[in-house]
């Protein structure tokens, strides 16, 4: 380690009074010091010092030479790679963003909130990417960007970075088929995008993946042996409770405080009687809505008709087993429900409205009557 010591020494004299070629002859001679031995953290630090001094006096061309070697180096000394990550130039501070395994999460979201966009496209190239990064890079990246990271197998997504990226990809043909292309995108941000999609889109997607189409349908359509037994076309008081809530639908005082009333009153048969009127849906998919333990599409439709999360949490309560629901499970729900948009969710519940005709059951014999208000 005396060589680098005596050159950490001499660095003052090496720049003051040394050339361009000799400061230059001095950095590769640190750096493949660096590079080929087996250092102590402290060393590394020793030789930051050192090649950090003279990357400040020399040209692009070897800040961004010098870039590429310590892109490369497992050990490449932590300050110098920040100073190559925030240098003004993407010659220089690309191979480091693309490829150092040195840069850590808070680094990089830190470069992402204060560099421009060929930083923000050469962070979305890295092998792997976090959730913080990648809410940064979607908030603050062009569409370049956006497309680059959307179509990064390496990169994961937040909830919320999913969110924004579906509002990205309306009007954007292009970085919706990516978006509906990845693989770790879940069921409901898929029914968002093909709900907004354009036709084209909808038919590549749907072509390209098919069993997120299978699943969506099942969704819309499958009840359970269960459910049907339980309240099937042969209960009487089902069909009471239809004559009942359709004649209040027709006069006009169907709304959410009778669905609210019905809900804490455990009274099924006029929820989801109520719940088809109001959104023109058949009854086995209100049904399927309310009883499924994923609560999303139930979660949708009430922010697609407007409802309160008092009136949508009595809904929660009713198709719960035994009516309970665990107050974790409760704050999840509300969070979920606080972060849908009634645009987006109106937008999936016409697309289950179109798909309403080839999803119904036709040997159901307790689909009411139904218009859209």
């Amino acid at each position: 380690m005396d060589g680098a010591k005596s050159l950490l020494q001499d660095l003052d004299d090496a720049i003051a009074r040394g050339t361009d070629e000799s400061r230059a002859r001095a950095l590769w001679h640190a750096t493949d010091l660096l590079i080929t031995g087996r250092y102590s953290d402290d060393e590394i630090s020793t030789f930051g010092e050192v090649i950090g001094k003279l990357a400040d006096e020399i040209e692009v061309a070897a800040r961004a030479q010098l870039s590429e070697l310590m892109a490369a180096c497992d050990h490449a000394p932590l300050s110098v790679i920040h100073q190559l990550a925030f240098d003004d130039e993407i010659e220089v501070a690309g191979p480091v963003l693309r490829d150092s395994t040195r840069l850590d999460e808070q680094t990089l979201v830190e470069n992402a909130r204060t560099k421009g966009q060929s930083h923000l496209l050469a962070i979305s190239q890295r092998k792997s990417i976090g959730e913080a990064v990648t809410d940064m890079l979607v908030k603050r990246g062009n569409d370049e960007v956006v497309t680059s990271v959307v179509k990064n197998e390496g990169a994961r997504f937040s909830g919320s970075g999913l969110l924004h990226m579906v509002r990205r990809a309306e009007g954007d043909s292009i970085l919706a088929e990516q978006l509906g292309l990845r693989k770790d995108v879940p069921r409901h941000v898929f029914q968002q995008l093909i709900a907004k999609a354009s036709e084209d889109v909808r038919r590549r997607l749907e072509s390209e993946r098919p069993e997120m189409v299978t699943q969506i349908s099942s969704s819309v359509t499958d009840v359970t042996g269960d459910l049907q037994s339980k309240f099937g076309p042969s209960s009487r008081s089902y069909f009471v409770a239809k004559r009942v809530v359709t004649t209040q639908h027709r006069q006009g005082n169907l709304n959410q405080d009778s669905i609210s009333n019905y809900a804490r009153q455990h009274r099924f048969d006029e929820v989801q009687i109520g719940l088809s009127l109001l959104s023109a849906l058949p009854v086995d998919v209100i049904e399927r809505a309310l009883m499924d333990r994923n609560r999303e599409m139930l979660l949708v439709l009430c922010k697609a008709l407007g409802f309160s999360w008092d009136t949508t949490m009595s809904l929660l309560f009713l198709g719960a087993k035994d009516h309970l629901i665990t107050a974790r499970e409760l704050k999840d729900n509300e969070r979920d429900f606080g972060r849908l948009k009634i645009e987006t969710s109106r937008s999936i519940l016409k697309f289950y409205q179109s798909r309403k005709n080839s999803a119904a059951d036709p040997a159901a014999g307790r689909q009411p009557e139904m218009q859209m208000h």
